[in-house]
């Protein structure tokens, strides 16, 4: 059995520079994963197909891989599909280690191969580089961040990510700001990020914002493609009421959980 931990949207995510490539700061999730198993056969399944990778991708993965495509694969993954916590890159990193893969750049390049586009989900902190999601790799080291809380769901759509588009803001001066000296300051500039791709990719009517606020968060994250939003507070400092709040205001699959800290 392999599990591969999936994220909670991002921290920061747009052009490194008006031209430059989409870059992001991610936001990882110790309670959203994929997990994979496989046993032997002559043939070639996944179980169950509902929201797993396409076929097709899994094989092009496992034989780009040098992997023998056949065999029962079973997934389970805790989030759902489109909504910006992972779940394609994570499935298919899980599928492929339970095939015999091993962990590494190989494995890392496979699966942007087959996808155009990936998420950081095989460093053992992958909240501390600037990831070219477009090119897997990193464009930065960054420093450790303060310890914090996270509470949120998923709201509205899914949205698959589509390696093509490069429609994000400019976040150059964020990144250059990054995380800064405190846990508030970190927390704005995960706002700043969020206002400003909501701004440019909408939905104009996108509550997140407003929860933080009346919550007493020091401010909020999404996920700048798919549907995770969350709410950032110092640790033990949610309040008992925010995760029924953010499920009345139309929140599905409320989580929440700690990030940062050496």
């Amino acid at each position: 059995m392999t599990r591969v931990f999936g994220h909670f949207g991002e921290l920061l995510q747009g052009r490194i520079g008006p031209f430059g490539p989409v870059g992001l700061v991610t936001l990882p999730c110790p309670t959203l994963w994929a997990q994979a198993t496989m046993s032997p056969s002559r043939n070639f399944s996944v179980y169950p197909a509902q929201n797993a990778p396409p076929r097709a991708a899994l094989r092009r993965l496992l034989g780009d891989l040098g992997l023998a495509v056949r065999g029962r694969f079973g997934l389970h993954l805790s989030m759902p599909a489109g909504g910006g916590a992972g779940a394609s890159t994570a499935a298919l990193l899980a599928l492929a280690m339970a095939a015999g893969a091993a962990r590494g750049p190989d494995l890392v390049a496979a699966v942007l191969g087959v996808e155009g586009a990936s998420d950081p989900l095989l460093f053992g902190a992958p909240e501390r580089v600037l990831w070219a999601s477009r090119h897997g790799i990193v464009l930065a080291d960054l420093p450790a961040l303060p310890r914090f809380e996270v509470v949120g769901g998923f709201w509205g759509p899914g949205q698959r990510t589509d390696p093509k588009d490069h429609d994000f803001p400019d976040i150059s001066d964020l990144v250059a700001a990054w995380p800064g000296p405190d846990l508030a300051t970190m927390a704005d500039l995960a706002s700043q990020s969020a206002r400003r791709t909501l701004a440019l990719r909408g939905p104009a009517n996108d509550p997140t914002e407003a929860l933080a606020r009346r919550h007493g968060a020091l401010g909020f994250c999404i996920a700048h493609t798919g549907a995770a939003r969350g709410l950032i507070f110092a640790p033990r400092s949610v309040p008992q009421a925010a995760a029924a709040d953010l499920r009345a205001a139309g929140f599905s699959r409320i989580t929440q959980f700690g990030c940062g800290g050496l």
